[in-house]
């Protein structure tokens, strides 16, 4: 963007004194007073002396828009530090801006909704996988104010989430949208193996709606890369081939968009990786696997 189309970005302390302006971006920039609908502001500082927005249902922050440069807003980004990310909200007026949130997307979150597949789901654990662990702690953490809705259906490709998700999400009221999905669309069909099903090209035209439909709701999108699969033992897993290759450049394909588009990625490759002792049946973990992954989503 050029100096005639700022960026804007929300901001709540003490980035919006005159002084501190002059000294980070060498002038005073243009402000609008603004306020940020379903968060609050929490003990944890940024280097400017803003405290970290956190969720809220009907909570309200005020404090205004910074109109920025290209190069003012990555000072900006440089200035809120490491455990800062900067990301899409939707402000009080409906208009979309940048605000700095909790690098760890989770820790700030009240009402999650998951969608995903059969592994998000829980297949194959009776207690219900990480998605159940993730909503026991988390709403243990906080029973009045703190959902999980676990939306994820066996089965799903990105194609079917994308197409699935946008009615589910109002009666929920979220703040936070769990996307862990795409393992399906790394498979290769068995049955008609010179047939051209190349899904992880079409990846950006799936994330891309629910990431609109998301900041629609002013919530925070995540994508959830794969875990690690044991290709040994899915030669044939209904009619499928699944294999390290294709679940590698979904997990670089999906990495890649999120870095682009200023997306949360968790990446779920490693906690699981060469333990094929952790599975069922080399793509599903056991119920010590899926609590290998809820430890990992939670650090």
């Amino acid at each position: 963007m050029t100096e005639s189309h700022p960026h804007p970005l929300f901001a709540h302390g003490t980035l919006l004194d005159p002084q501190v302006q002059a000294a980070l971006f060498g002038r005073t920039v243009p402000t609008t007073p603004a306020s940020l609908t379903g968060h609050t502001a929490g003990p944890l500082e940024i280097a400017d002396g803003s405290r970290n927005l956190r969720r809220e249902f009907g909570g309200t922050v005020e404090g205004a828009v910074l109109h920025l440069t290209e190069r003012e807003l990555a000072a900006a980004d440089a200035h809120a530090g490491d455990d800062f990310a900067r990301r899409r909200v939707l402000l009080g007026s409906g208009e979309p801006a940048w605000a700095h949130l909790d690098a760890r997307p989770l820790r700030p979150a009240a009402r999650i909704v998951i969608v995903g597949d059969s592994i998000a789901y829980g297949r194959c654990d009776p207690q219900g996988g990480w998605a159940a662990h993730l909503a026991a702690a988390h709403i243990a953490s906080n029973e009045t104010g703190h959902r999980v809705f676990n939306l994820a259906i066996p089965g799903s490709t990105l194609a079917d989430v994308a197409a699935q998700t946008p009615p589910l999400l109002a009666p929920r009221h979220p703040d936070t949208l769990v996307v862990a999905a795409g393992i399906n669309d790394s498979a290769e069909l068995l049955a008609a193996p010179d047939t051209t099903r190349d899904n992880l090209s079409h990846l950006a035209d799936r994330l891309t709606p629910l990431a609109a439909t998301a900041l629609r709701h002013n919530a925070r999108m995540v994508v959830v890369g794969p875990a690690w699969l044991d290709e040994t033992r899915l030669d044939d897993y209904e009619g499928l081939r699944f294999t390290t290759a294709r679940a590698l450049a979904l997990r670089a394909a999906l990495r890649a968009w999120c870095e682009d588009n200023h997306i949360d990625f968790i990446d779920l490759w490693e906690p699981l990786r060469d333990r094929p002792h952790l599975f069922v049946d080399g793509v599903h973990p056991t119920p010590d696997g899926h609590k290998e992954l809820f430890r990992h989503l939670s650090t």
